[in-house]
């Protein structure tokens, strides 16, 4: 099903499909040259053959930021802000700060393993590699997220290119 919304300067056209809405924005004088568009997908997706359960169409990848209460100690807000910043900058839709404090006995990453998961969220940000265990950014982690730190600011990708073999030099066909 489509719509057609003319307004002076510009033109909307809505396509509504089992699932979702996909919205066509126009400013030009011909109808078919749209410049933007917007897609709400709505409830589960089928990718592959399989149900994802909740999946999402999202602009941004989606990150969360982690820090340790012990070892931020009297600069929580700082390093909350900090993680806020380097998220925005670089492009995230930041979801949700996860805070660990030691004092409640819980695993360290248990909670920041089970939200990531949740949100399927690519990254995760911290104020330094000193928040995780022995101040070193767990390679399981990194299996699982890419881990971004604000200070020094690096980030730990887990899709990481494989380095190339050496390849002899190709020779040119005698065509």
């Amino acid at each position: 099903m489509a719509f057609e919304v003319v307004g002076a300067v510009s033109r909307t056209r809505l396509v509504q499909f089992p699932g979702g809405v996909l919205e066509l924005q126009s400013t030009g004088d011909d109808s078919e040259d749209y410049a933007a568009f917007y897609l709400e997908i709505q409830g589960h997706i089928a990718i592959d053959g399989h149900r994802n359960q909740g999946a999402v169409m999202r602009w941004k990848p989606t990150c969360l930021g982690y820090f340790r209460t012990d070892v931020s100690g009297m600069a929580q807000l700082w390093d909350q802000s900090q993680i806020r910043k380097l998220a925005t900058r670089l492009g995230y839709d930041f979801t949700e700060m996860v805070i660990h404090d030691p004092r409640f006995g819980r695993p360290p990453l248990a909670r920041l393993r089970a939200q990531a998961t949740r949100l399927d969220a690519e990254a995760v940000i911290v104020p330094s590699p000193g928040h995780f265990e022995g101040g070193e950014v767990p390679g399981t982690l990194v299996q699982q997220l890419d881990v971004i730190t604000v200070n020094p600011e690096e980030t730990y990708a887990r899709r990481a290119m494989p380095p190339l073999p050496d390849l002899p030099p190709a020779e040119a066909d005698d065509a």
